[in-house]
């Protein structure tokens, strides 16, 4: 199967070979006791852990195993751990490989919820976290390394503000200082090879795209090396880290149709987002594909292609009030904090956005776009319609959303969970 397109490989992966005798697709197990034949049977296969063996239910079954057996595929790796969510992927390898008095780098862009589990949880833990720039030049980031440094943390495109990093550089100072790369490549989720440019553990939502219909939350960690896998399955495990299988069957399904979906969502965004580069409201377009997204170079280089996620700059000129307006008003786009689904989606972001290294100057407010499956030309129309609605509301003057301040930390906390 390695020769074959990665088409081919999405439809084949985790399934026995075509032609054997049953169904077509991996069966839906449920349970959490495994009988042995004898005593002998299950002293034996209890050892092995870190293999995909049917020994207890959290371990996991034949459902999760045919999972992680196409999230390998996918992801270019060796072994995976499905896991109860895109955060769980997160926090699981940050607290599988680090331990007290360990330093990790974490870009400042990154999503709203692994930041405040790095200030919340592995503080109390004793491991510290310096926020870097994630467009960080080589030199101003080996500043930054410590000999206590376990961990560079990467996220390509940022969450709302979407700059792409230079990974092969990242990974390059990882590993000179004996530390390793964890990326999250959620958005990249199959147009970015992530072990072939020095990522050591590749973390997904397959909440996202893998899911596709937004009715699952679900999250997969993967690596490349045994010794890799070693600490992640055993951190997993001991965490006691578990995923639905019902969610797992639900996200192997979604995934034989992973291309044809993705293919049509990042087609529609990349016309959208063309069409709003030459819009008056609009300052500035953060789609990775066009020059104007910072580290454009970077995904030009590194990507075969992009998703239906970007987002937009809007001229000084309107205020949040105004772009609440302007998102209320729209038909075909929900008001929703996940993307990935077959549905389109806007969210005002700026209020959302935390930042310490001095990247939190966008120049405008923000929105973010997830693009879906409905027909591009009534999407334009729909925007067409509420960016009239925003110059309508340019007059209204308001510094900040409509909340109190303690409604706003309530706020963003959902905001943040994308």
């Amino acid at each position: 199967m390695s020769n074959d397109h990665f088409e081919t490989k999405l439809v084949l992966a985790g399934r026995r070979p075509v032609k054997s005798h049953g169904y077509v697709n991996p069966k839906l197990v449920r349970g959490s006791t495994v009988l042995y034949p004898s005593c002998a049977d299950r002293r034996e296969i209890g050892k092995r852990r870190l293999e995909q063996e049917e020994i207890y239910g959290l371990y996991g079954s034949e459902t999760h195993f045919a999972l992680e057996a196409v999230v390998s595929e996918i992801e270019g790796g060796t072994h995976c751990q499905i896991v109860s969510s895109g955060l769980a992927a997160i926090t699981v390898p940050l607290l599988a490989f680090l331990k007290s008095g360990d330093h990790v780098l974490i870009p400042d862009s990154v999503y709203g919820p692994t930041r405040r589990f790095c200030d919340t949880v592995l503080v109390r833990y004793g491991v510290t976290t310096t926020y870097y720039d994630p467009m960080v030049i080589e030199p101003a980031l080996r500043a930054l390394i410590a000999p206590e440094t376990k961990v560079i943390f990467a996220e390509s495109p940022g969450s709302h503000s979407f700059e792409v990093q230079d990974v092969p550089m990242l990974s390059r100072v990882a590993h000179a200082h004996g530390a390793k790369l964890f990326m999250d490549n959620t958005w990249g989720i199959c147009t970015f090879q992530p072990f072939r440019h020095g990522v050591d553990v590749s973390i997904q939502a397959l909440t996202k795209y893998i899911g596709g219909h937004s009715d699952i939350v679900l999250g997969a960690i993967t690596v490349a090396t045994e010794q890799d896998w070693a600490w992640l399955r055993t951190g997993a495990l001991d965490l006691g880290q578990y995923a639905s299988p019902d969610d797992c069957w639900l996200a192997l399904r979604g995934a034989r149709t992973l291309n044809v979906r993705l293919d049509q969502q990042a087609a529609n965004a990349l016309t959208i987002a063309r069409w709003l580069a030459d819009r008056p409201e609009v300052q500035r377009v953060l789609h990775p594909a066009l020059p104007s997204c910072p580290g454009h170079e970077f995904w030009k280089r590194d990507f075969t292609g992009a998703c239906g996620l970007f987002g937009i700059v809007l001229n000084p000129t309107f205020d949040y009030g105004a772009v609440t307006a302007m998102v209320d008003s729209l038909r075909l786009f929900g008001i929703g904090a996940s993307w990935g689904g077959y549905e389109s989606l806007a969210l005002p972001t700026s209020f959302t956005i935390s930042r310490s290294e001095g990247t939190g100057s966008f120049g405008g407010e923000m929105l973010r776009l997830q693009i879906g499956l409905e027909h591009v030309n009534d999407l334009i129309a729909d925007l067409e319609a509420g960016l009239s609605v925003l110059r309508g509301q340019a007059h209204i003057t308001c510094s900040s959303p409509p909340c109190m301040a303690g409604e706003l930390e309530d706020r963003r906390g959902v905001e943040q969970a994308q």
